[in-house]
């Protein structure tokens, strides 16, 4: 009986082995997680269903089990490379065929795909034009390399300080290229439906104690009024209280109609917000000046965020959302079967799926510029290495002291 016992324990020494030998070969491997295997004990069935004086009869591989804690998290200078910080998959897609992994080291095909070493394409959710991710089906993610498109100005959020020590002066008067006719003036680029870019430039002229006129020019020519707005420019008015405060502004909101001869559309209307503008006895400031609107832009690069939005950067100084990065996760981790390549397919043991954005449903965060390394401590697995080779060297020992009882029985006379 020995000599299957001893067996059974070579066996087992010899699978350990294996196991820890694959860890150390793979220690430099990222996202790899190690194995462990794991052993159960025989005992044969007896007759009468007494088992007080039992003996095992050796041991077997009860399972060979991975190991998903989590790998110490490095900077990569591959703002594709991505680390997971906590639980879940990357959700990849093969030809159709879904598969996860851990390592994150992807590339930009010619296509656009992000893709990994294998040729598999990282999925999540697509953004449209206006960067809004749409949520849904998870879809293979592609970066789409186009140019992004000119928007033309539409509002123009503009907060002052007007000085109200400044002398009234005659509306009427006023002339753009004349700097005694107005109290204060600023501009600000703003662009056509074909990104053509032009100077918006907006005049204020105090009339009386809290009383303002507001005057407006299209690249040095007066905006576009209707009769019997006068002089040629004008826009409206602004009213403040005693107090300094914005009362409101006559039409409200202004709006600076923009006459073009680019072959964009004309005119086009800016609406001008000016809530927060105050008038005091100190000198003219500009509290906020945003008009919206930009030039055509080219994609220089992009980043991933801690939730997966990927965030696109263009020559245009915008940044738009192009889709989104999704992990999913199992109720049975060790259920999954690995099929190389650092990656695993779901089986009935693994569950199903449980799919969402990164930060969301106990899913871990995404670090761009990361990579996660390999989980096996090398320390311990040369450690487990020693203790597995002396049971090894004990198992044969028992067949080899059991040898010798035989041949002492076969020798006696």
């Amino acid at each position: 009986m020995s000599f299957q016992q001893g067996l059974s324990g070579l066996n087992a020494a010899t699978k350990s082995l294996e196991a820890i030998g694959n860890n150390v070969a793979n220690s430099g491997t990222v996202g790899f997680k190690q194995s462990q295997v794991q052993f159960s004990d025989i005992y044969a069935s007896t007759l009468t269903g007494s088992g007080a004086s039992q003996i095992g009869i050796g041991t077997q591989v009860a399972r060979v089990a991975q190991l998903f804690s989590q790998g110490n998290v490095t900077a990569s200078n591959n703002p594709l490379d991505m680390a997971i910080n906590g639980d879940g998959f990357f959700r990849m897609s093969t030809g159709g065929s879904i598969s996860y992994a851990r390592n994150g080291q992807f590339i930009l095909s010619k296509e656009g795909f992000i893709e990994n070493a294998a040729g598999g394409r990282l999925t999540g959710y697509m953004a449209d034009i206006n960067g809004v991710v749409a949520t849904g089906a998870p879809t293979e993610l592609v970066i789409n390399k186009a140019d992004l498109a000119p928007q033309a100005t539409t509002t123009y959020d503009l907060a002052l300080k007007l000085d109200s020590r400044k002398p009234d002066l005659v509306a009427a008067n006023f002339d753009p290229n004349d700097p005694l006719t107005f109290s204060d003036a600023t501009s600000a680029p703003v662009y056509d439906s074909l990104g053509n870019s032009h100077t918006l430039r907006t005049f204020y002229v105090k009339t009386a104690g809290g009383q303002w006129s507001v005057f407006a020019t299209n690249d040095g020519v007066p905006v576009e009024t209707a009769p019997p707005t006068v002089p040629a420019g004008m826009i409206g008015t602004m009213a403040f209280n005693t107090g300094g405060a914005l009362i409101g502004t006559t039409p409200s909101p202004l709006v600076a109609t923009m006459a073009v001869t680019t072959g964009a559309a004309t005119p086009f209307n800016i609406s001008i917000d000016h809530t927060g503008t105050q008038q005091f006895a100190g000198d003219f400031g500009i509290s906020k000046q945003l008009p919206n609107g930009y030039y055509a832009g080219t994609l220089t690069g992009f980043a991933v965020s801690s939730n997966g939005d990927i965030v696109g950067r263009y020559t245009n100084g915008q940044v738009k959302t192009l889709g989104q990065v999704i992990l999913s996760s199992f109720a049975n981790p060790n259920g999954l079967q690995n099929i190389g390549g650092n990656q695993w397919v779901e089986t009935a043991e693994s569950g199903v799926p449980r799919t969402s954005t990164p930060g969301s449903s106990g899913l871990g965060s995404v670090q761009s510029s990361r990579i996660e390394e390999s989980n096996v401590d090398l320390t311990a697995e040369l450690v487990n290495m020693i203790t597995a080779q002396r049971v090894y060297q004990a198992n044969a020992q028992t067949i080899k002291t059991q040898d010798q009882i035989l041949q002492t029985l076969v020798n006696l006379r």
